[in-house]
């Protein structure tokens, strides 16, 4: 298969995309570092939490003690649990904490109702084990493996949908760092190396979700990872976003800052179910992240580009809410053009951008 160039990548792993910012950490990094670390914990802070004067990034908005903490759990003996609604970045920070302290984020498990034992410990390649019997060249090694094998972290995504005996798999692995093989007779245990530890990461609300076990819990640090609360600092993070997803496929698209403050305060507003103002608006079921604000003005911007005059307007992101809106429950419909005739409406005859989100989106539903 012919390579593909960066470019042609749809979505590059964190170490890829930053892998300039991060030879360049590691370039001027002369701090403590633990063993198995790829950069010292301040060099790694500085990656996730972006420092002007290097010229690195922000990549993770929001609650900067929790990314400390995390830092901190990390080089300890328990692992790093990131709970939290759906869509506020839990996957994102596990990302970014495994490309700064691994250099690989691409070590992961995700769970599902149907994962197995054997996806989290290993398996076979069972036509070598008929050839020639249990040995390091049959086994198929999975990634919790390899990460105590090389001492890096392993990623668990979305633990909480694997069922209970699956989950309680780790509990022995967290607790004794190590492996047994019993298939390899005197080569059965795999001693973990300094550096391993797992990031998992579990949302609280979604459907399908089973209890952890307190036997699990306790090998855990567990971190919430909660929406950004501020308005301002939203609308930097979905300006960010956008001005990145659209460099990526080379779109050039204008962008005014006053209509992304528009998206991301109908977003707090639906996610909170309160106006700025304090008045009282009921909640969709549906999930209003910041995530989903993104994917919306992501959207929007693309219609602009292909389809619209290349400037990103209100009946744009207006058009495309009703994907984020229309998922599996109808009253989310009625409550979301509630808001639109009474909130939105209201504040369309002080600002046209509003006017013209209420138009678009009460053209597109009735």
């Amino acid at each position: 298969m012919p390579e593909l160039s960066q470019a042609a990548i749809v979505r590059q792993s964190p170490e890829l995309r930053y892998a300039d910012e991060l030879t360049r950490l590691a370039a001027l990094d002369d701090g403590p570092r633990p063993e198995g670390w790829r950069l010292a914990p301040r060099a790694v802070r500085k990656f996730i939490l972006g420092d002007e004067a290097l010229g690195i990034r922000r990549k993770f908005y929001g609650d900067d003690p929790l990314v400390d903490r995390a830092i901190v759990t990390l080089m300890g003996h328990q692992g790093l649990m990131l709970v939290g609604e759906p869509g506020t970045a839990k996957s994102l920070l596990s990302e970014l904490l495994a490309a700064a302290i691994s250099g690989d984020s691409g070590l992961t498990i995700q769970g599902t109702a149907g994962t197995t034992e054997d996806q989290i410990k290993y398996s076979w390649n069972y036509a070598l084990l008929l050839a020639e019997g249990p040995s390091e060249r049959a086994l198929v090694a999975s990634p919790l493996y390899q990460a105590m094998k090389l001492g890096r972290l392993v990623r668990f995504e979305e633990i909480t949908r694997c069922p209970p005996e699956i989950q309680d798999v780790l509990i022995s692995l967290l607790s004794d760092k190590q492996l047994m093989v019993p298939e390899l007779g005197d080569a059965a245990r795999l001693h973990a190396r300094r550096g391993f530890n797992v990031i998992a990461t579990a949302n609280l609300r979604d459907r399908g979700v089973h209890e952890m076990s307190s036997a699990l819990k306790r090998r855990f640090n567990f971190e919430t990872v909660r929406p950004i609360a501020d308005p301002a600092f939203e609308v930097e993070l979905v300006l960010n976003r956008l001005h990145g997803e659209l460099q990526g496929v080379g779109a050039e698209v204008a962008v005014e800052r006053e209509v992304v403050g528009l998206l991301v305060t109908a977003f707090q507003e639906l996610r909170a179910g309160k106006t700025s103002d304090g008045t009282a608006i009921k909640t969709p079921d549906a999930v209003m992240s910041t995530a989903e604000a993104v994917n919306v003005a992501f959207a929007a911007a693309l219609e602009a580009h292909y389809l619209g005059d290349g400037r990103l307007s209100p009946a744009e992101l207006a058009r495309q809410l009703q994907g984020v809106v229309l998922k599996d429950n109808a009253d989310d419909l009625r409550r979301v053009r509630h808001y639109f005739d009474t909130v939105v409406r209201e504040r369309g005859r002080r600002d046209p951008n509003w006017q013209a989100f209420h138009d678009a989106a009460r053209a597109l539903w009735s």
